[in-house]
């Protein structure tokens, strides 16, 4: 039996719609699934419906359509609902949201292997606007109820999806800076993309400015946005994204746009963006780049260890990882001391502090006989709170159960 094609998926969730994009080994770019064949009606509506009697679900324009021609509700709001944990009464069946849009987001997962029986999913990118705690909690109670491991998907914002889009665009498209002006909802918001090219990887930064609703007529409006955010700037590539830029008022602001700048518009940068996340994670494309977002650390924390005799740097958190998912734990011998060294680093600095821990009240043992659980858990994006536990040694050294816990700061 034929290996299937490893696909992997970036999937754009939104208040009303999401968007799936997907690539594989062998594309040149992601493709984004159209809901109309042959079209760039890419916006998949956020919809459920059951028939009532019928154990069959029906999810986007489908739904719309079955719930209308039955004189029954849709059910809407999918994502935002499950954030602030509804319920909703079904056929008789009460369910709760998060059960209602993990159902969507099956239902849009499976949409690949319609196209294509022989593929599989390998990696999956979820990305939507902003993150925090609720929707990360979110997100990862409905991936388990899909079955996706942890290893298998990630979660990002739209800003790190610009990068990962931007930055696997030809050369010519970010040798200087890429913006993106964002009109998906009533504020028009502007994004620049930066590289610190004195660095290996690049870290690469993303600074923004929220200009809010275009007042009076939009076309001078935006004219104004455009000077004030662009004015004397070099840049390789611009990018408009969402409905705030339909039908064709942009006339004297596209001209100034276009004048020496190449301009791109989709409705799919996020999805897409999310795509090529997915395959930078699967290691399918070779990226030499650190994204340094608001949701990513600010640090490298290490152990300096003795391994085989040799000293080498155990890396608990690395910098650049979405400090709401990074989670570092090993377990130690320890020799020598009741002190335990935490090397912290900001990834473009050659030096480390040194941060030192002092096991107090540790019984003592002999030399190599205490094992340590260490385990080092984010909690923002340049603090780490670390809990150490001993473990004894086996039946030879009994547990003390005691555990020690800092909270470390670069």
């Amino acid at each position: 039996m034929a290996e299937k094609r490893k696909l992997y998926v970036g999937l754009d969730i939104g208040t009303e719609y999401a968007m799936l994009s997907y690539y594989a080994a062998d594309m040149i770019e992601p493709e984004t699934v159209s809901r109309v064949a042959g079209s760039e009606v890419y916006q998949i509506p956020m919809l459920l419906y059951k028939r009532s009697g019928i154990g069959q679900w029906f999810y986007g324009e489908e739904a719309a359509l079955m719930a209308k021609g039955a004189g029954e509700p849709v059910l809407h709001q999918l994502y935002e609902r499950a954030l602030h944990k509804e319920t909703a009464a079904v056929d008789g069946q009460t369910y709760t949201y998060v059960e209602l849009f993990a159902l969507f987001l099956k239902k849009m997962l499976l949409i690949p292997a319609r196209l294509d029986p022989n593929v599989s999913i390998e990696q999956l990118v979820l990305t939507t606007e902003s993150l925090n705690r609720e929707n990360m909690t979110l997100f990862s109670a409905v991936m388990e109820k899909l079955d996706m491991m942890p290893g298998h998907f990630l979660v990002i914002d739209h800003k790190e999806s610009f990068y990962y889009y931007a930055l696997a665009q030809k050369q010519e498209l970010w040798l200087h800076d890429a913006v993106l002006f964002d009109y998906s909802h009533t504020d028009l918001r502007f994004f620049a993309m930066e590289r610190n090219q004195k660095t290996t990887p690049q870290l690469v930064t993303i600074y923004g400015k929220n200009y809010g609703p275009l007042i009076g007529r939009k076309d001078i409006a935006f004219l104004d946005v455009l000077k004030d955010a662009i004015g004397k700037k070099i840049l390789s590539a611009v990018y408009l994204t969402g409905d705030g830029f339909d039908g064709d008022w942009m006339e004297e602001s596209v001209r100034y746009l276009c004048n020496g700048r190449r301009v791109f518009a989709g409705k799919n940068i996020y999805s897409k963006g999310a795509s090529y996340a997915a395959s930078v994670s699967g290691e399918v494309l070779d990226w030499k780049y650190i994204y340094m977002g608001e949701n990513e650390m600010k640090m490298n924390v290490s152990l300096k260890v003795t391994d085989h005799g040799e000293l080498a740097f155990y890396s608990l958190i690395q910098a650049g990882e979405n400090w709401y998912e990074e989670l570092g734990e090993c377990e130690i011998l320890l020799s020598g001391t009741t002190e335990i060294d935490f090397w912290l680093q900001a990834p473009d600095s050659r030096e480390a502090k040194i941060s030192t821990l002092e096991l107090t009240d540790l019984p003592k043992r002999e030399d190599r006989m205490t094992r340590l659980r260490i385990q080092a858990k984010p909690v923002s994006d340049h603090e780490v709170r670390v809990q150490i536990r001993d473990l004894g040694f086996g039946e030879i050294c009994r547990s003390s159960d005691k555990k020690w816990e800092y909270l470390m700061k670069l």
